[in-house]
């Protein structure tokens, strides 16, 4: 009698098959739909990741179960109702372009990578992209978060997602991460570009505000070393832009809970900016490379609303880079980066339907 295996089945090795080198982007995440069940499920995953909540376990577990995930679910969809689109949540649809885009891009340069996209919370998950790009013949997968700054909240929550799953399979493929790339050059100027599109048709406004997402303070005494990477991506983007000291400020956003977060935060330096008496101000969130709730509900919606209510008169919301053609080459760049060294051997074309039926038969994307 066979014993039980830990290891989940995986389809028989057959020798001589072509091995593949893919890439294995990641987001956050979204729930399923902008519905109440849909946001409980979600935010059950995301708020009881212990990288993103580090309070005790046995203090925050009944927290999140017995208030939270009973009474925030319905707040929380509303608003993602007032940002989902026909193509449903943009987070996902956004991230879903920039898989595509890098694939051809990398396909253009004579780099034929299977590339992919997934989220830490919610779907396509990232256990199920990973057995997907197993099915399709990846033996070498580079993890390429999409967040340019690092932090323990964040990406390496999606390498746990990722050791997660090499935990419980057998056949593990050879695998690479990237951990950062705040101060790469093609992603500053992919960000002064966008910012400098957006000027040449509106103008320049009084002050420019890069709103990042906040993170406990306490985490940056810990050793995390996301608020220095986001004030450097700051420095760095200020000096391609070649704007004057005072004209741009960096603020923090999506405070939860009562712990001191890091400052200054978003919506209030923008009240205080507009009971000064400044007019006009243009806001782009940096660390975010797909436009979300985030940007769209959190910065286009609410803070603008405190801006203008304050007494401001013209506030202008600078889109994530999203599937900017230089945010594309600028990841196309990183990828081939960290991909150095490892083979790259298109398939035949009998070889790839192959691959392409065992990953439907898993139920992967077309």
């Amino acid at each position: 009698m066979p014993l039980p295996s830990f290891f989940a089945p995986e389809p028989p090795q057959r020798h001589g098959q072509p091995q593949r080198t893919a890439i294995l982007l990641c987001n956050l995440g979204t729930p399923d739909a902008p519905t109440a069940p849909a946001l409980r499920r979600y935010l059950g995953q995301f708020l009881g990741d212990r990288r993103v909540v580090e309070i005790p376990r046995i203090a925050w577990l009944p927290l999140l179960h017995g208030v939270i995930l009973r009474t925030r679910p319905r707040k929380s969809a509303a608003k993602y109702a007032s940002i989902w689109t026909a193509d449903g949540s943009p987070l996902l649809a956004w991230t879903a372009r920039q898989a595509q885009a890098l694939g051809q891009s990398l396909r253009d340069a004579g780099q034929p990578v299977l590339v992919r996209h997934a989220m830490r919370y919610g779907n396509p998950s990232i256990a199920s992209q990973l057995d997907a790009l197993k099915a399709e013949g990846a033996t070498r997968i580079l993890v390429l978060p999409l967040y340019p700054q690092y932090s323990g909240t964040t990406t390496a929550s999606v390498f746990d997602a990722v050791y997660a799953w090499a935990a419980r399979t057998r056949h593990v493929p050879e695998l690479r991460f990237v951990n950062r790339y705040h101060d790469d050059a093609g992603y500053i100027g992919a960000l002064a570009q966008s910012i400098a599109q957006h000027w040449q048709a509106h103008g320049q406004p009084e002050r420019l505000v890069l709103s990042f997402h906040g993170v406990p303070e306490r985490t940056l005494h810990l050793g995390d070393p996301y608020h220095c990477e986001a004030r450097k991506t700051a420095r760095l983007l200020t000096e391609r832009l070649g704007l004057p000291d005072g004209r741009c400020l960096v603020t923090f956003q999506s405070r939860f809970g009562k712990a001191r977060w890091l400052e200054p935060a978003t919506e209030p330096t923008l009240v205080r900016l507009a009971q000064e008496g400044v007019r006009r101000v243009d806001v782009v969130c940096p660390g975010f490379a797909s436009d979300c709730l985030e940007t769209l509900e959190e910065i286009d919606q609410e803070v603008r609303e405190a801006f203008l209510h304050a007494g401001g008169q013209d506030f202008h919301y600078i889109p994530c880079l999203n599937a900017h053609p230089a945010w594309i080459d600028a990841l196309r760049r990183i990828a081939l980066n960290h991909l150095a060294g490892w083979p790259v051997q298109p398939e035949a074309p009998q070889a790839l339907a192959a691959a392409r039926a065992r990953a439907l038969a898993l139920g992967a994307p077309s």
